[in-house]
């Protein structure tokens, strides 16, 4: 299959640059995944497509600012680094630009006698591993020193950095927000809750190769970029439970969906889990847990594109995107959503 049958054409203004003032006020296109028949709502009309006994997933991770500036200690010059992966108490695995600047033995100051850093090692795939020095506890001094890194098509400062958390975020970890997340408020969830569905959490730290353009001509030749999860008990017991019963498990974004089906590959009777994936799903995969998912509008021949057309079928998701375009709705993280689900499977 070719990267280029999942482009579409996008109109970079219908590229969403800020948050709504209200979250759940973002429009909500469903899509049948079996007919492809759309309906155009607004976000709050999910309720209108739950019931009782579904089971909504949801990825609790929290966006470190994972984005740190600063010099080399012995020219001044500026350097930028971008936290991918904790690899102990001190070294991470990061990007650097620029990277001709960030070599074995160079030290680097991004606050002056708290947080300082040398580069240890340069990796085959360009990304380097940094050892930091710091004064204090690390959470802290990585709150003064870095910034939340905004995805490379947003390029509004962003006022609220909280804006690009869900409500429910907990787990410090990722690089990037698990945005279809992003819509869901606690009167909206607590609604949710009211009408009899459970609500699971897991967790997947999302690593900015989400962003990582497939450059491959063959999907199947792509090499996916891994990220670490937790599948916790108590998630394990509702999902268990409700799939024993013939419930619905309505995953909240891509993220939650790759832990999910990762788990399922492993053990088919979810128990509890935690470890990376490398999970690349796309069509002619069989899901093995998700029945249906919500989620925002992903980047032509992106990976996540890829994905939703796995559970709904291209043409489907194609045809859904063009009609998203000629109704302007607004695409990415900040945009609005997609509920992709089988309309007539009895259930709503």
């Amino acid at each position: 299959m070719k990267t280029h049958d999942f482009y579409y054409d996008l109109p970079e203004e219908l590229i969403a640059q800020v948050p709504l003032e209200d979250r759940s006020s973002s429009r909500l296109l469903i899509l049948d995944k079996k007919t492809g028949k759309t309906i155009d709502g607004h976000f709050t009309d999910i309720t209108d497509y739950l019931v009782k006994g579904d089971v909504l997933v949801i990825n609790n991770t929290r966006v470190i600012p994972a984005r740190l500036l600063g010099v080399r200690a012995d020219t001044s010059s500026p350097v930028e680094l971008l936290l991918l992966k904790r690899i102990d108490d001190t070294h991470w695995e990061t990007l650097a630009r620029p990277g001709k600047k960030v070599r074995p033995g160079r030290k680097f100051v991004f606050i002056k006698d708290e947080l300082e850093a040398t580069c240890e090692e340069v990796l085959d795939n360009g990304n380097r591993i940094i050892n930091f020095e710091f004064s204090g506890i690390w959470e802290e001094v990585l709150d003064k020193a870095g910034t939340v890194p905004l995805p490379p098509y947003i390029h509004e400062k962003l006022d609220d950095p909280e804006r690009y958390q869900t409500v429910y975020s907990k787990d410090p970890g990722s690089a990037a927000a698990p945005t279809a997340g992003l819509h869901f408020t606690d009167e909206l969830l607590n609604k949710i809750r009211d009408m009899g569905v459970e609500i699971a959490e897991l967790t997947l730290h999302v690593g900015l190769g989400t962003f990582r353009p497939v450059k491959a001509d063959s999907i199947e030749e792509h090499e996916m970029h891994s990220e670490w999860y937790d599948f916790p008990a108590k998630a394990s017991e509702i999902i268990r439970r409700a799939r024993s019963e013939g419930r619905r498990i309505i995953s909240v974004g891509t993220t939650s969906t790759r832990t999910l089906e990762s788990v399922a590959s492993i053990d088919p009777e979810m128990n509890p889990h935690s470890g990376y994936t490398n999970i690349f799903i796309y069509p002619g995969y069989e899901f093995k847990c998700v029945d249906s998912l919500i989620t925002n509008f992903h980047l032509p021949e992106s990976t996540l594109i890829m994905l939703v057309s796995a559970l709904a079928g291209r043409e489907n998701v194609l045809n859904a995107y063009k009609h998203a375009v000629e109704e302007r709705y607004r695409f990415f993280s900040f945009g609005d959503a997609m509920f992709i689900t089988d309309l007539y499977d009895g259930r709503n």
